[in-house]
């Protein structure tokens, strides 16, 4: 077609990598290139593009404002040509997968997901590791996990692949109480989760008094503390259980603020497993997305 320009997926996987490996030597290594052949990619790349891709910072390599924009098509064009060329080999795949969620995610709408990879792929090993989403992040950079779902505190966050909108709501037992002359009793994750945050940012604006009763890392802690009638906590419609009810203004309760969660990975590390998996929770999110909001916590 005239006047279309292909970029090459050779000096997009070469972008890629550079970014997120964090430095032309480690790309090259990775790629199996020499420093130089990298530079004149990255300089070829440039050219198609007609846009500065990197800004060296002190010793760092970020990218530009048009290189942002350019790694998200880049990552998915990679990502989509890796999966096809699995697909063709027909192979069995092999080896393990650390996978990093917020803490309901284990119990939520990725549970399936992974359970059907598991069962469609049972030479491959997940092991699946639940705690806060700072520390899931961290653990990420530290390429201590391959892939991991966590809640996002700004909205461009390196690794990035999908992130989408969740809204956490007021939930108590469904005989539980307000009492408005005392402090409203919370359940929540411990320090750091954002939804513990969300909470007593509401009730701090609104000029409620508010206790912690109940602290646990998980999900099912939580639910069990609502249920008994310990406190309100904040979860999501997916975690909602039968003997719950949902709080709102009527209760005295503003509603909570939205939260952004993202899918991450970093692509150059990702074996033919993890590029499967990966391809899995992308078509599973874009179709949960097109219909309602999946859940998490963390």
């Amino acid at each position: 077609m005239a006047g279309i320009t292909n970029l090459q997926t050779d000096l997009l996987r070469t972008f890629v990598s550079v970014v997120e490996l964090g430095g032309h030597s480690k790309a090259g290594a990775m790629l199996g290139r020499s420093q130089p052949a990298v530079s004149l990619q990255l300089g070829r790349l440039e050219e198609l593009v007609g846009a500065p891709l990197l800004i060296k910072k002190g010793r760092a390599i970020q990218p530009t404002a048009d290189g942002e924009v350019l790694l998200t098509y880049a990552r998915e064009v990679v990502r989509i040509n890796d999966e096809a060329m699995s697909y063709f080999r027909r192979r069995v795949i092999t080896g393990v997968l650390r996978i990093g969620l917020p803490s309901d995610y284990a119990v939520a709408f990725l549970q399936n997901a992974l359970a059907d990879f598991t069962r469609n792929h049972p030479e491959v090993n997940l092991e699946v590791h639940c705690d806060l989403s700072r520390e899931i992040l961290r653990r990420l950079r530290g390429d201590e996990l391959d892939i991991i779902v966590a809640m996002m505190p700004a909205a461009r966050m390196p690794y990035l692949s999908r992130s989408w909108i969740e809204r956490p709501i007021w939930v108590a037992a469904d005989s539980f109480v307000i009492d408005p002359d005392r402090p409203i009793p919370l359940v929540a994750h411990p320090e750091g989760c954002d939804y513990r945050a969300r909470m007593i940012q509401s009730l701090e604006t609104t000029g409620r008094r508010w206790r912690f009763v109940y602290t646990g890392p998980g999900i099912s802690g939580l639910q069990n503390a609502v249920l008994n009638g310990l406190g309100v906590s904040a979860l999501t419609r997916p975690t909602l259980l039968k003997g719950m009810r949902i709080l709102n203004q009527s209760d005295g309760m503003a509603p909570l603020e939205p939260l952004r969660v993202g899918l991450f990975y970093k692509h150059p590390r990702q074996t033919e497993a993890g590029i499967k998996l990966i391809g899995e929770l992308v078509a599973n999110l874009d179709t949960i997305n097109a219909g309602y909001q999946p859940a998490a916590s963390g």
